[in-house]
């Protein structure tokens, strides 16, 4: 009587194990290849970037990029090579046609599903290059340029780089990093480097974005002290080091001192809006504005939590609340002709 359902429970299990495409092993079969696949593509991504930016891609920095062995980096090297993917010669790394075009491919994906997240869902910033990591081995070239299409072709994505046309080249990374910018001169954010992971987490933590007006005012060996829209700054220099910075010659840095944020009023001031800062962009941008933060609007500040943030502030009759970093993103003027106008 027993012999049936124990049976019958074996079937069943080799059933669960082998069943073609949705089987146990078929599972883990296609894990394994996804990720020899992603291997294959994140060396081929950092090869292309280190051409890109004129430094010499070898099997020690393939090795340090994708935190493997040596060993292991030049058998992935000799791989990619009988895939006529990579090229070797007296110790650098080349790729050849067709190793160059997937890699541009797989940048381009990630650069735009990052668009993707920053415009059109409410994902968070820091969440962003993780969920691109992931998504840019699955896109196909059709996919990639239907989603282009979809946000209209940028040409930059929300962390400042440039994002490449379908098997066009891909440009070194602009600016220089803020560790090394010179002092007292007026820059511009131009990109905040979304790797590693813990790094970029710090940098969003302080509001940090593409299009934001900086000055350094201080560099030491331990710290990098600037000023950006509005908030005064101290990072490590390492963590200067993951923003890159472009010169705004037509500026001063009194006009950057000047400058008006929403984050700097206090309870009973009144304001007006002069509107939503470069660094304001996709979803988050169009709340605000759909909240009425646009130019010549008066607000006030109704009340500030126990902790200091989030902060109500009264706009068109409404009170909305918003952090401080959100607040940073609106500027204001607060003198009595402008917001007796208002």
């Amino acid at each position: 009587m027993t012999t049936l359902p124990l049976a019958l429970g074996i079937l069943v299990a080799v059933a669960v194990l082998l069943w073609p495409r949705h089987g146990v092993l078929a599972r883990w079969r296609e894990g394994r290849r996804l990720a020899v696949r992603v291997r294959h593509e994140d060396a081929l991504k950092h090869i292309l970037k280190a051409d890109a930016n004129r430094r010499e891609a070898t099997l020690e920095s393939l090795a340090g990029s994708l935190q493997v062995t040596g060993a292991k980096a030049a058998d992935l090297v000799q791989e990619l090579g009988r895939r006529g993917l990579v090229s070797l010669e007296a110790g650098r790394l080349g790729l050849t046609t067709a190793g160059r075009e997937l890699a541009t491919h797989v940048i381009r994906a990630h650069r735009l599903w990052e668009s993707y997240l920053a415009e059109q869902t409410g994902v968070a910033a820091r969440e962003w290059h993780r969920q691109a990591e992931r998504k840019e081995h699955l896109l196909s070239p059709q996919e990639t340029n239907a989603l282009a299409a979809k946000l209209g072709h940028p040409t930059f994505d929300p962390h400042g780089d440039f994002i490449p046309e379908e098997r066009g080249e891909l440009p070194a990374e602009s600016g220089q990093p803020l560790s090394a910018a010179p002092l007292n001169k007026p820059l511009v954010l131009a990109h905040v480097e979304d790797e590693p992971a813990a790094i970029y987490s710090q940098l969003c933590a302080l509001g940090l974005r593409p299009g934001m007006k900086a000055v350094v005012l201080e560099r030491t060996p331990e710290r990098v002290r600037f000023w950006a829209d509005g908030s005064e700054h101290v990072l490590a220099p390492v963590l200067a080091g993951n923003l890159n910075v472009l010169p705004l010659p037509e500026s001063k840095p009194d006009d950057l001192f000047e400058e008006e944020f929403l984050s700097q009023l206090t309870r009973g001031q009144h304001a007006r809006i002069v509107g939503l800062t470069p660094a304001c962009r996709g979803a988050e941008r169009r709340r605000l504005l759909d909240l009425g933060f646009v130019p010549g609007t008066e607000i006030e500040v109704e009340m500030v939590s126990p902790s200091g943030d989030p902060t109500a502030y009264r706009v068109r009759g409404a009170v909305i609340a918003l952090r401080r970093e959100q607040a940073t993103l609106v500027r204001i003027t607060t003198t009595e002709e402008a917001v007796a106008a208002a």
